[in-house]
């Protein structure tokens, strides 16, 4: 898969995945919505992966928990 300029590239592993937007919405994000628009990513996609393993987004407090 070719990336495009711009597009961040995240961990494929769903833990390290986890552990990658966990950090970044902790550290430089309000949302998962900005993170996603900012690293042009799909929120969806991130989401469904990460609730394979038994994570949810929860807004409050703005982390996959």
């Amino acid at each position: 898969m070719r990336r495009e300029r711009g597009e961040t590239m995240l961990p494929n592993d769903p833990m390290m995945l986890l552990s990658f937007v966990n950090m970044k919405l902790r550290d430089q994000y309000g949302s998962l919505e900005a993170l996603c628009e900012d690293l042009d990513q799909d929120g969806q996609k991130i989401a469904e992966k990460l609730e394979a393993i038994g994570y949810r987004y929860d807004r409050g407090r703005n982390r996959f928990v």
